[in-house]
C-alpha cells in the first residue's frame, strides 16, 4: 500500500479518480446512505458490505473502488465533495450514512468498532450487529475506539451529511472467508457466512431508522 505525501492533502482525491485502475460507484435511493471509498484491494470487502446493504434496504451508495494490487490510502479527511461532483450529490441527498471500512489490529480480531457524530445510529447499528453475530463485540463507546479510527473529525464525510453517521470499522476476521481462504468477494472467493450475515444486519438497521422529514436539516443525534 503506497499513501500520498501530506503535502498533497488537497489534491488526493482528485489524483486518484483520475486513475484507469480506480472506479467511483454512486446509486441514489433512499435518504439513507452507505458508504465505501476505501474498497476494493485497499480495504477488502468494505465496498461489498456497504454497496449489498444498501441495495438491500433501498438506500444509496457511494464507493471508489481501486484494482490495483498495489493499492494507494488517502485519509478520510482528504475525502472531499469539493474534489467529486458524484460525492457531493451523494452528500447532498442522504440524511445520514454508514461509512464501511476495514482495518487490522492483534488484539482486536473480532472487534467491531463504531465511530462518528450520529451517537444514536451508533447504538441502533451495534443493536443489529450483535444480534446477528454474538461472536464479535460492537464498540459504540468512544473511549474504546482508538481515536485515530473513531472518525470524529468534521470533515470526516461520514460526518457530512445532515444528521452524520457511522464509521464502522470491519476487522479482517469478519471479512475473510476461511473455507476458500481468501477475501470475501476477491479474486473469485464467494461470500463468507459472517459476512452475509453482516450485511444484513446493517440493511435491518437502515430500513429500521426513522429518517427526518425532507428537508430537515436537523443537527446529530447524540
Amino acid at each position: 500500500m503506497v499513501s500520498f505525501a501530506a503535502g498533497n492533502v488537497e489534491t488526493m482525491l482528485t489524483e486518484l479518480l483520475e486513475r484507469d485502475d480506480v472506479r467511483e460507484e454512486l446509486t441514489l435511493r433512499s435518504r439513507f446512505g452507505f458508504m465505501a471509498y476505501h474498497g476494493g484491494t485497499l480495504e477488502k470487502a468494505t465496498d461489498t458490505v456497504a454497496r449489498e446493504a444498501a441495495a438491500t434496504a433501498g438506500a444509496s451508495y457511494y464507493g471508489i473502488v481501486q484494482h490495483d494490487e498495489d493499492p494507494t490510502h488517502i485519509t478520510s479527511t482528504s475525502v472531499s465533495p469539493a474534489h467529486s461532483d458524484r460525492l457531493a450529490a451523494f452528500l447532498g441527498h442522504v440524511a445520514v450514512v454508514v461509512s464501511v471500512h476495514g482495518f487490522g489490529r492483534d488484539d482486536r480480531r473480532r472487534s467491531v468498532l463504531l465511530g462518528g457524530r450520529n451517537r444514536s445510529l451508533a447504538h441502533h447499528v451495534a443493536a443489529y450487529g450483535r444480534a446477528a453475530l454474538p461472536s464479535y463485540s460492537f464498540h459504540t463507546a468512544l473511549d474504546e475506539i482508538p481515536p485515530e479510527l473513531a472518525g470524529m473529525h468534521p470533515r470526516n464525510p461520514v460526518n457530512l451529511p445532515r444528521s452524520a453517521g457511522v464509521q464502522v470499522e470491519l476487522p479482517p476476521t469478519v471479512r475473510w472467508h476461511y473455507e476458500a481462504w481468501g477475501w470475501s468477494d476477491h479474486d473469485g472467493v464467494g461470500r463468507a457466512p459472517q459476512l452475509d450475515a453482516l450485511i444484513a444486519s446493517l440493511a435491518s438497521a437502515a430500513i429500521s431508522w426513522p429518517l427526518p422529514p425532507s428537508g430537515n436539516c436537523d443537527r446529530p443525534r447524540s
